[in-house]
């Protein structure tokens, strides 16, 4: 398995792989976006979903209550204090049957207490990506929306037996920010 560099990434966004795709480093006044060396910063878009816990609910991965989330749609989005927003990418992804990503959240956001959690993008998988933002610090964070929030970064290997696609994934597709399934 081997990391692909900004060569074969452009190529691959030629193919449709990224949709809207940004060929170099944007980065003048804003958290960049665009390919990189070895990456694609993909850019957060102004939907959101900032967790609440006015129900008093309980997080439950298998029977998720949305009433737990306050839908906001802007150009900055404040994340609550120690909690956290959920959110998609801009990009519409498109992954080769050989190849898997890991993404790691920007140095920008990072430095501020912020973190980005995404899960791989297995192979033959597509859609928009759903983004789990979280504020670590006792105060409000701004996230600013149509900027870099994430680094995709795209291992190529030896296609699998069963693809995303072929084991037909309950995320194949998603459009919008969207809430676990079962």
């Amino acid at each position: 398995m081997s990391i692909q560099n900004d060569r074969w990434i452009i190529e691959q966004a030629k193919r449709g792989m990224i949709d809207p795709f940004e060929d170099a480093q944007i980065r003048s006044g804003v958290i960049s976006y665009g390919v990189s060396s070895y990456g694609y910063d993909m850019r957060v878009a102004p939907e959101f979903k900032i967790f609440t816990n006015v129900l008093s609910s309980i997080v439950d991965p298998k029977a998720f209550d949305p009433r737990s989330f306050v839908e906001f749609s802007g150009d900055v989005c404040i994340v609550p204090p120690n909690s956290f927003a959920l959110a998609r990418s801009v990009e519409y992804f498109r992954i080769p049957r050989d190849v898997v990503t890991i993404t790691v959240g920007k140095s920008t956001y990072a430095r501020c207490g912020i973190i980005t959690n995404v899960t791989p993008f297995e192979p033959e998988w597509e859609g928009h990506v759903t983004l789990e933002i979280s504020n670590t610090t006792p105060l409000p964070a701004k996230i600013y929306a149509n900027e870099g929030i994430a680094q995709v970064l795209f291992f190529r290997g030896e296609p699998p037996i069963t693809s995303y696609r072929d084991k037909k994934g309950k995320y194949q597709g998603q459009t919008g920010v969207t809430l676990p399934k079962i």
